[in-house]
């Protein structure tokens, strides 16, 4: 919640930075809900403790305001986050396409966004039933299976009608540090330096992190196949790309067939070329940016 934040990567105004986007009118909207902008319970009230969780109601304050400043005007809009706010944009994408003129560009744009297991699943489990998230929730998904299921993409994605991009890292550092292998697994304590940097796995380990891109890629199998659907999905061990300017769009930025990440999003959007880029498994990728967070300890 800094008072001012730095625009950079998908917000830059510098043109060699963000060659599509540049120019465009640009909102960040500051995610602090705890749900993806989709908490609505039916009571204020949990266990005589007045919790408020408003997110559903977060997001439609900002978008009429938005709307009243000049959001109702335009031809040609993205909505975009990264994380959790990867989780919003595609939650919201449809209502969102639903506020402008039918003949508008409207697409989403999702960076890491997170694949489920057992340990998440409890997670959200816990998170649907205190903020009543089920109501912002895809109503084909939810009819199909219980409701916190419907806050992993892999679930509710083919439910969403707007154009969508996914960003992904094959080996995301916050999924493998948080979901693959989490501080309480029984494998924690051997996975502690390949955790830190991939570099420092060794053979076994990275069998599984492949494992764990191969699952990544079975998921995205049905989403390949959809016309107005574009993916980047690179090789590096790091989390969000989109709003650096090192991994969206520099000299040294992660490249796939190329192009940057900038360069895939724009073909995508503007309908240029057909932007579906898969890379080939970790190490093979000499441009990627993998985080070390073994530096300065």
């Amino acid at each position: 919640m800094d008072r001012q934040v730095q625009f950079t990567g998908i917000l830059s105004r510098d043109s060699s930075n963000n060659p599509d986007f540049f120019n465009w009118n640009k909102v960040k909207i500051r995610y602090c809900d705890g749900a993806s902008f989709a908490g609505h319970p039916e009571s204020e009230f949990k266990n005589e403790t007045e919790l408020f969780f408003r997110g559903q109601l977060i997001w439609e304050a900002f978008m009429d305001e938005l709307l009243s400043i000049g959001l109702s005007n335009a031809k040609q809009a993205l909505l975009s986050g990264c994380s959790a706010g990867g989780l919003a944009t595609l939650i919201h994408c449809d209502d969102f396409r639903e506020i402008f003129p039918r003949g508008a560009n409207v697409k989403c744009l999702s960076d890491a966004d997170i694949d489920g297991n057992g340990t998440i699943e409890s997670f959200y489990h816990d998170v649907t039933r205190l903020q009543g998230v089920a109501k912002s929730l895809k109503k084909g998904c939810v009819a199909r299976m219980e409701p916190s299921k419907c806050l992993f993409p892999q679930e509710f994605i083919k439910d969403i009608k707007t154009p969508v991009f996914l960003v992904n890292p094959a080996y995301d550092f916050w999924q493998i540090q948080h979901i693959l292998v989490p501080d309480a697994s029984y494998m924690h304590g051997s996975w502690s330096k390949c955790k830190l940097n991939i570099g420092h796995c060794n053979p076994s380990q990275i069998e599984v992190l492949q494992g764990f891109r191969n699952s990544l890629l079975e998921a995205l199998k049905e989403f390949q196949q959809n016309k107005e659907g574009g993916m980047f999905i690179n090789s590096c061990f790091i989390h969000c790309q989109t709003w650096m300017t090192e991994t969206w769009h520099s000299s040294n930025s992660p490249r796939i067939n190329k192009k940057t990440i900038a360069e895939s999003v724009g073909d995508w959007y503007f309908n240029r070329k057909v932007a579906k880029h898969i890379d080939c498994p970790y190490p093979c990728n000499p441009t990627c940016h993998n985080m070390d967070f073994t530096r300065g300890k």
